[in-house]
């Protein structure tokens, strides 16, 4: 029995100290990690677009009807998002986003775009205008003057501006914001547009959402629709997120409706990784 005691001893104790070794070791490889992780890298985040991305609609205003409340503000903080550069501006179209030094904004050290544009190119506030307080006539020509532009006439422009994006911003996520449908229809008539004129409206919305989406598509980037969430929020719902005829911003999101672009803009950025 002496001997059997003898001989266990030493492997326990071997044992013992293995594991001792083992568990420092461990502990050492936690707190190195620890210590190489560094402080972390926040996203640098530039905003670029039109009146629907300057938030256009809440004042007070800066520059180019730049609003605290659009969605670049207050996506500013959110998934390690830090805004750079807010430089949308109400009343952009394509050719003037560049024109206007947008584009300046841009660099190799932009980690994430988003971009509202196109709905200034192809005149929509006119068929908006003719089918309110225009005959079923001049609404019917206005809506399909606004459809085969937006057909005809907008992917060539997206697709030359994003390319401009893509190349200005090497490196960046692009996400390309859509615009909402402006009517509830089933509310019925609104002041002189019918059921029916008001949903041709939408249908043109829903057309731009296809052309604008493909266009993103093409170019790479990703396509944020905000339709659905404006369901039943239209300017003649009884809780409209759009800004009725007689607000100096007619047809803009109200507040409740630039939260909603930041919620699906939120929702579709997951989580930002570092290009």
């Amino acid at each position: 029995m002496t001997t059997v005691t003898l001989m266990t001893r030493p492997r326990r104790t071997t044992t013992s100290a293995l594991l001792a070794v083992i568990a420092a070791l461990v502990l050492v490889g936690s707190v190195a990690t620890t210590a190489s992780a560094g402080p972390r890298h926040r996203v640098v985040y530039d905003a670029l677009g039109d009146s629907y991305a300057s938030g256009y609609g809440v004042p007070p205003y800066t520059a180019c009807g730049r609003s605290q409340s659009a969605y670049p503000v207050q996506l500013d903080g959110r998934h390690r998002v830090q805004l750079d550069d807010f430089v949308a501006c109400a009343g952009a179209t394509t050719v003037s986003l560049v024109a206007g030094g947008q584009l300046t904004a841009l660099d190799a050290d932009t980690d994430l775009v988003t971009l509202s544009i196109g709905g200034n190119d192809v005149g929509w506030s006119t068929a908006v205008v003719a089918c309110l307080g225009g005959t079923d006539a001049q609404c019917a020509g206005a809506t399909a003057l606004v459809d085969a532009r937006i057909r005809g006439e907008l992917p060539a422009l997206l697709d030359t501006v994003y390319a401009q994006v893509a190349a200005a911003a090497p490196d960046a996520r692009v996400v390309v914001t859509g615009y909402p449908r402006l009517f509830s229809a089933e509310h019925g008539a609104y002041l002189a547009a019918s059921v029916a004129e008001l949903t041709a409206l939408n249908t043109a919305a829903d057309t731009l959402a296809a052309v604008n989406s493909a266009a993103a598509d093409r170019a790479g980037f990703q396509y944020v629709d905000v339709r659905k969430r404006f369901t039943d929020h239209g300017a003649n719902a009884p809780d409209p997120w759009i800004l009725g005829p007689t607000d100096p911003a007619a047809f803009h999101p109200t507040a409740d409706g630039y939260e909603a672009y930041t919620a699906a803009v939120n929702s579709a950025l997951g989580r930002v990784r570092l290009c």
